[in-house]
């Protein structure tokens, strides 16, 4: 997907969470954690805010209310309408004005995101016909049934169209809103809310939601170590041999884990934290492509322009015009 960033001058991109009680507290909590204040340490690039439909104490699923002071006209200002989750039974219909109000979001502009349940929102409003969407694994069955016309993929984190998206169970709603602040604002600018949050900055959508546990095993199997002694190294070239025999175990083994740990091959994940990186250098530094090329260890300016387009169907040198077009004026 071609990025869509925000001008840095520009007044802060205005994020507003639609909540249904009983609100699910953790995927709001995602969102307010990627999108709110992060105090001096980031500048802040959006404004968080709640809003329902009877503004006044909100039940949540914790056992607790939430105090919510806006409205549903807040959703008539917001650039980012936000479902974080819809706990009702089987077959509760979503209020009509709620569907109403992200229906007129929608067409005024606005970029709509389920975060977990909240999928069954957007398809109560018409937004996912004939698109695919993703939900929490144990609700896609449900989904599918109610909304025939909707494409459900019960494997994948997120997917992203541009104006709707959708992730799975609460904590890929992280993935996802990491995801979206690195199209409006860059690589760099989400690594460091991602730090802010002590967070992987990074997870494809496509990835699987979850994985196949092991029957039996150490804590060993974890791929910790391994993705920590790599990520110090990405100006090197690493086959999975050689992590294989870092990790001690044999390719296949490693292979295997990757896959039930994150759902993706190793060689994968290494070319995903080559091209973060790649993103990050071309936002903040000067470096030319065949400098880029060697620290992100992908060995020469053709090789990164190529794997480059292949993953975000741009150029580095159209990527960074426009991620630091402000800088230049």
């Amino acid at each position: 997907m071609t990025p869509r960033p925000l001008p840095k001058s520009a007044a802060p991109h205005r994020v507003v969470a639609l909540v249904l009680p009983p609100q699910p507290t953790f995927p709001l909590a995602c969102a307010a954690e990627v999108f709110g204040d992060h105090g001096p340490a980031v500048p802040s690039r959006y404004a968080f805010e709640a809003c329902a439909e009877r503004p006044g104490p909100v039940r949540t699923q914790a056992g607790y209310d939430l105090l919510v002071t806006s409205g549903l006209e807040a959703l008539e200002q917001a650039d980012t309408v936000l479902v974080p989750g819809w706990q009702q039974p089987a077959d509760t219909p979503v209020p009509a004005a709620e569907v109403a109000a992200v229906r007129r979001a929608h067409r005024r502009g606005a970029r709509i995101v389920g975060i977990c349940s909240g999928a069954f929102v957007l398809a109560a409003a018409g937004l996912l016909d004939g698109r695919r969407a993703a939900t929490h694994w144990d609700r896609a069955v449900e989904l599918a049934a109610r909304f025939p016309q909707v494409q459900v993929d019960p494997e994948v984190l997120y997917v992203d169209h541009g104006d709707v998206a959708t992730s799975a169970g609460s904590a890929a709603g992280v993935d996802l809103c990491l995801h979206l602040v690195r199209e409006d604002q860059g690589a760099a600018y989400a690594m460091r809310i991602a730090r802010q949050m002590v967070t992987p900055p990074h997870r494809e959508g496509c990835q699987l939601q979850y994985a196949e546990l092991p029957t039996s095993g150490p804590v060993a199997d974890s791929l910790a170590p391994l993705l920590e002694w790599l990520a110090g190294r990405l100006d090197q070239p690493v086959s999975v041999a050689e992590m294989a025999v870092h990790s001690q175990v044999s390719a296949r083994t490693l292979t295997r884990r990757f896959t039930e740990q994150l759902g993706i091959s190793p060689g994968r994940w290494l070319l995903d934290r080559r091209i973060a990186a790649t993103r990050a250098l071309l936002e903040e530094t000067d470096l030319p492509v065949e400098s880029i090329a060697r620290r992100v260890g992908l060995s020469s300016a053709v090789n990164l322009r190529r794997r480059f387009h292949e993953a975000l169907r741009t150029t580095p040198a159209a990527y960074r015009r426009t991620f630091r077009a402000d800088e230049a004026e």
